[in-house]
Formats: structure tokens, sequence, C-alpha cells
């Protein structure tokens, strides 16, 4: 039924959805570009009319009553990002802590635009041995899908590079074009 609703609610703001689930148990989905607050109705809306979960991470502040309960429904972990809580670590845990966790990351680490992407996706992947998905939301065309697989190095920002340079021949557009950018020059 969930399935069905998202899926025709999807369709009904004219989104079509692109891939199926990844098929891994355990994976980190990347999200971009991420220019809204409208990115994550988006992709929980494909996501689970594909079948699929994916889990957000939101600062544990948000859940209080009645707010908390309707977030973990929707697939938020909670994490600690004060007091020298490291988010990193956080993470790598609930990767352990769970058999099934597709995670979904913005690399932009913000909405606003930024030439400066974080690493911390990769930092988790490669210590929880996970692979990582090139997931995306395209406004112009209309179409959001979970991408494709890349292999990740020891090369963080060799990584970067690659995962941007994608992103940009991909040539996705956010809701915000002009809060993108992949950094990546032709």
């Amino acid at each position: 039924m969930k399935k069905k609703l998202a899926g025709w609610l999807l369709r009904l703001m004219g989104w079509k959805a692109m891939d199926p689930p990844v098929p891994e148990p355990k994976c980190i989905i990347l999200g971009a570009p991420h220019t809204s607050a409208w990115d994550f109705v988006i992709s929980y809306l494909y996501y689970t009319s594909v079948g699929g979960k994916a889990y957000v991470m939101i600062k544990k502040e948000f859940f209080i009553w009645p707010l908390g309960p309707i977030l973990k429904s929707l697939g938020a972990i909670p994490v600690d990002r004060g007091k020298g809580a490291p988010l990193v670590r956080q993470m790598i845990n609930a990767f352990e802590g769970h058999d099934r966790l597709h995670l979904a990351i913005a690399p932009e680490g913000t909405r606003k635009a930024t030439a400066r992407w974080k690493t911390g996706f990769h930092t988790i992947a490669k210590a929880a041995n996970v692979p990582v998905y090139l997931g995306y939301f395209d406004w112009k065309r209309k179409e959001v899908g979970r991408g494709v697989k890349i292999e990740l190095t020891d090369d963080p920002q060799e990584d970067l590079i690659k995962i941007r340079t994608w992103y940009k021949h991909k040539d996705v557009t956010g809701k915000h074009p002009e809060m993108f950018t992949t950094g990546i020059e032709e």
C-alpha cells in the first residue's frame, strides 16, 4: 500500500523513478544536487515507490514528541552533533547494528552553493565496507534515481573528483539551480 501510494504521489508531482532499489543490504546513496528541503520528499517518495527504505541522519534535537516517532518511521536516524560526538563513528556503529541499511547522504553537506563537498561518506563507506551509489534528483527532467555504484579507492579527494565529474556529466539540475555546483570545469 505504502509503495503504491508513494509511486502515485511521485507521478502526480510529475516525477519519474529511474532505478530499482540498491541490491546490496547495506550501502550509502549520495543525493545531489541538494538545494531544497523538497529533495527529501522527492527522494523518500522515489525510494519507497521502488520498494526500498532509505535512512537519513537528522540531529537528535528534532526527536521530540510528536515529531520523533514520525521521523523514525520515515527512516531518520538521530545523531549527536555536539559535545565532540564523532558523526562518522555514529554512522559506522549504525551500519554495524543493522542487517539492512541504505543511508542517504548529501555530499555537499548543505543546501547552499558550495564548492567544497564533504568526504565523511567516504570515510564511513570504507570503514563499514559498504558500496556508494550516486543518487540524484533532477528538477529539470523530473527524474530521480539511485544512480550508479562507484568503486572507492583509498584517495577520498580523487574519488570526490570522479563523483563530481559524474554529476557534472549527468547534467542534473537542482530545484534552485544557482545553489548547486560540482566545481568541475569542462
